[in-house]
């Protein structure tokens, strides 16, 4: 009888917390799976740039890779039935911080998945391609994320201050081929290890983020960086950002040649020689931070060539005020686009993409298009193509029909091409991800 109760005593608490362990784990789950068919009845299953593959037979279910996710308010990663999973894959934006939490190494950063492959340029863990002398760091390796491009240009000039002979004068140690968010980064890096460097960039200040639409949030996490220290702010805006690099380059007193096209780079012996249309720069080294949209991806329609209605990218949506204006494309950059111009007075939006969901757009961004189009703003044609485009109309293809709509501009939001042509031409390695580390 003593035996009974002393059981009693100890196994019932067991087992209610066991039940109780259960209880949570089943109500999480089925939140979690939830959410999962929601991302995948709206065919929203694509991340859009680097993120995990979890193995679920390593994986033990602690949930140290969902606490880690910065986006894990947007539960990108949840537990189901005790093991993690992608979730809401749409707002992983490759922070990669789950990889580090990760206590039995189960997860892999992999680009790209088996529908939809990812073109990144072959590189070593030092970004060194497989043309030595030659590095890449930034959107061009595949690293959309600010702060993580930041990252790897620093740690890219550091590969390069190991290579032997830098440092050592005659010649121009390292050439830097843009001055986006991983230029600058690189930039000050050559600067405090005090390598002769050059930094030239065919635009202005900022490479892809110059490019971003006015008032676009583009950096959500601070970043420490040489000479100038870390950054004070986690949100900010484009004009922001950009007035912040102004002060670096201020402030850093860094030499960057605007204006100034990178043509061809050309090896010789002891390094290369970069050709732009002003000079030719003997070096040691040069890397790469240009973006993967060197050239804007086209539709390819009659009367699209030469049409001066037509551009690649939204600079001020007040210029399209009381217009007819057609955004073409179904990610972040198209719905962004279009949610803006619709503020404008006087103007009618429609919105084409050639899919049956914007798979590839943040959920803030499909929001925003799902409340313009409900009070009547915009026009959201799914599953749709632009066919031809004249000087006052454009003809697009939707649900079976083809309709004429009155028009004063389009903007094509439909990515770029990667420069994969020049980087063979140079001897790059360029790999199809599909769902590969």
């Amino acid at each position: 009888m003593e035996i009974a109760l002393n059981l009693a005593l100890y196994l019932v608490p067991l087992g209610l917390v066991w039940a109780a362990y259960h209880f949570a784990r089943n109500r999480v789950s089925r939140r979690n799976r939830a959410i999962l068919a929601e991302a995948e009845e709206a065919g929203l299953t694509e991340p859009a740039s680097l993120h995990p593959l979890i193995d679920e037979v390593r994986c033990i279910g602690c949930a140290a890779c969902v606490t880690a996710c910065p986006e894990h308010k947007h539960h990108v990663l949840g537990l189901i039935d005790g093991r993690a999973q992608l979730t809401n894959p749409t707002y992983c934006i490759g922070h990669g911080a789950c990889k580090a939490a990760c206590p039995v190494d189960a997860i892999t950063l992999v680009f790209g998945t088996a529908k939809r492959g990812v073109d990144i340029p072959v590189v070593q863990p030092t970004f060194e391609t497989n043309v030595p002398g030659i590095f890449i760091a930034g959107e061009l390796g595949g690293m959309g994320l600010i702060r993580n491009a930041m990252e790897q240009g620093k740690q890219a000039m550091e590969s390069i201050g190991r290579v032997p002979g830098m440092g050592g004068g005659g010649t121009t140690d390292v050439v830097i081929v843009g001055c986006g968010p991983a230029g600058i980064a690189a930039s000050l890096s050559a600067k405090a290890a005090g390598l002769r460097y050059v930094t030239l960039d065919q635009d202005s200040l900022g490479g892809t983020v110059y490019n971003f639409p006015r008032g676009k949030l583009v950096m959500t996490a601070p970043v420490e960086l040489p000479i100038v220290g870390r950054t004070r702010f986690t949100d900010t805006t484009k004009e922001a950002l950009l007035a912040y690099f102004e002060g670096i380059v201020a402030k850093a007193d860094l030499r960057i040649n605007f204006r100034e096209r990178m043509d061809a780079i050309v090896p010789v012996d002891g390094g290369f020689v970069v050709k732009t249309p002003r000079a030719e720069y003997r070096t040691r080294a040069v890397l790469l931070c240009i973006g993967r949209r060197g050239t804007p991806r086209k539709l390819g329609v009659p009367g699209e060539e030469g049409s001066p209605k037509v551009v690649y990218r939204l600079m001020d949506p007040e210029q399209y005020k009381g217009q007819h204006v057609l955004v073409v494309g179904g990610g972040d950059s198209a719905l962004e686009a279009a949610a803006s111009i619709v503020d404008q007075p006087g103007t009618t939006v429609t919105l084409s993409y050639r899919s049956e969901a914007f798979g590839r757009a943040k959920a803030a961004n499909r929001e925003r298009v799902r409340q313009a189009t409900e009070t009547g703003r915009l026009t959201v044609m799914l599953k749709s193509s632009v066919k031809e485009i004249t000087p006052d109309r454009v003809r697009i293809e939707w649900d079976g029909t083809t309709r004429d709509l009155p028009n004063d501009a389009v903007i094509v939001c439909a990515g770029g091409i990667l420069p994969t042509p020049f980087l063979k031409e140079i001897g790059i390695m360029v790999e199809t991800k599909y769902g590969t580390a």
